[in-house]
């Protein structure tokens, strides 16, 4: 059976989750959300491997990145990283990947940056199966009328994170 190290890490955020697997980032997500269970299901599955708490390389260095971003250091994360999902949920997460720090986008014109207009509905639920928050910027999609909607993390940890990235602009 393949292996997946985990560790647990406290931030100014909350506690998060942090996975690698075969040298490469899968789970950098938080501990308490409510699709936890799915989302390490469907990536234990896909690479069929067990979560094992063992400290790594790339965990050390995500948590590394990850302090720096939150002391505002850092705008742009330089880990390699495994994303578990579909074809079209990993184009959806590569399109997150283009959002620029401390700036926002929608649902539509993350389906519009896909090129395919009509699938907001399904982008949306790509982006709530993102399981490598913060690097895979998920938090800066919000609502077509300006409004935050739905984050793994909670609505609030949204906030604080946009607020973060903001003010440094």
């Amino acid at each position: 059976m393949n292996q997946i190290n985990i560790q647990h890490y406290k931030t100014k955020i909350g506690k998060l989750i942090l996975g690698s697997f075969d040298g490469k980032l899968c789970i950098l997500d938080f501990e308490y959300r409510k699709m936890r269970k799915t989302v390490d299901s469907r990536i234990k599955k896909n690479l069929k491997a067990e979560f094992v708490e063992q400290d790594d390389k790339v965990l050390k260095e995500t948590r590394k990145q990850l302090d720096e971003y939150f002391d505002r250091y850092r705008k742009k994360f330089d880990i390699p990283l495994l994303m578990v999902g579909t074809d079209f949920q990993k184009n959806v997460w590569n399109a997150l990947i283009e959002v620029p720090y401390g700036e926002t986008s929608t649902y539509l014109q993350l389906a519009k940056d896909i090129g395919n207009e009509k699938s907001v509905r399904a982008v949306a639920s790509a982006n709530g199966a993102n399981a490598i928050a913060l690097i895979i910027p998920c938090h800066r999609i919000i609502g077509s009328d300006g409004n935050l909607v739905g984050y793994g993390g909670g609505l609030p940890i949204k906030k604080r994170l946009l607020k973060l990235e903001q003010s440094i602009l």
